[in-house]
């Protein structure tokens, strides 16, 4: 990951994710470290605390803002839905990158994005009827041109298996977005994914309070079955079930994004989507379970 404590703390743009301070020449026969490189290092060993630090209400507020944009496409049919899986895709595939400590990362970002669209345009014109297999198939082909792309990698070995573990990652993460579109198969679907993004912005919100741990787990997935069942667009117990996984998985997005000295820009992109990106693949199972 990359050193981004003190950039967090001023507030400033991206940092670089790699120290590009040139090494400077030798002084009386011994080889000097880079300047950044101690600077760098002083900063780890000043770090007082743990290293897991949660979005915040700020990002939980983009989340749901980004769970009614869904909710209301999935309410307004399904190319809108798709529309709005779009929208999250791009967010979750920009945050996965700089969250791996991996800035600038223009084409991989761009070629993680470009999967999750194709994985919503063959969903859609499939009808959804076979929408496993239409992710699995898009991912693999996909997952192929990571590999060929990293061919022409001239980086190190270590920098090419970082490539292309992030890369490869980020195509997954942003292609399980597609989920929420797949629920749609069922007619009764939409339900479902209303009553799943709705319940991850309930909990994000929850999580955001500044409560004693366990506390705010408890509070976090309390808020997020209750929603369900109030909203009603679900019977109550395939409500509590369905916003209770998606909750779940909400938590699980926030922590992954609470990791390792995150900076401001992975809470408002990784930190944002990643309730609502984890949550995708969960609702689609539920709903398949549940409906039929």
């Amino acid at each position: 990951m990359t050193d981004n404590h003190d950039w967090y703390d001023r507030g400033a743009g991206p940092m670089p994710a790699h120290d590009t301070t040139a090494v400077l020449p030798p002084v009386g026969g011994a080889p000097q470290p880079p300047q950044g490189g101690r600077a760098a290092r002083r900063r780890q060993a000043s770090r007082t605390g743990s290293p897991i630090i949660a979005p915040g209400m700020q990002p939980a507020l983009v989340t749901a803002a980004l769970a009614l944009l869904l909710a209301g496409g999935a309410l307004l049919g399904r190319p809108a839905l798709a529309a709005a899986s779009v929208v999250l895709q791009a967010v979750t595939a920009a945050g996965w990158f700089r969250l791996n400590g991996m800035w600038p990362a223009r084409q991989g970002i761009v070629l993680a994005f470009l999967a999750g669209v194709t994985a919503e345009a063959a969903v859609l014109a499939d009808g959804a009827d076979n929408a496993p297999a239409v992710i699995i198939g898009t991912l693999g082909v996909w997952l192929l041109l990571v590999l060929v792309l990293q061919l022409r990698h001239h980086g190190s070995p270590e920098e090419r298996l970082s490539s292309l573990t992030a890369t490869a990652a980020s195509t997954l993460i942003t292609i399980l977005a597609t989920g929420f579109l797949a629920t749609t198969a069922d007619p009764r679907g939409s339900d479902a994914v209303v009553t799943a993004v709705i319940a991850v912005a309930v909990a994000t919100l929850a999580r955001a309070i500044p409560l004693p741990g366990v506390v705010s787990v408890l509070v976090a997935l309390a808020a997020a079955t209750g929603s369900g069942i109030a909203l009603g667009q679900l019977g109550t117990s395939d409500a509590a079930l369905v916003a209770l996984a998606a909750g779940v998985c909400a938590l699980i997005g926030l922590r992954v994004a609470s990791y390792d000295f995150p900076s401001r820009f992975v809470h408002f992109t990784a930190g944002a989507a990643l309730p609502l990106t984890a949550a995708a693949p969960a609702v689609y199972v539920a709903a398949r379970a549940l409906l039929g």
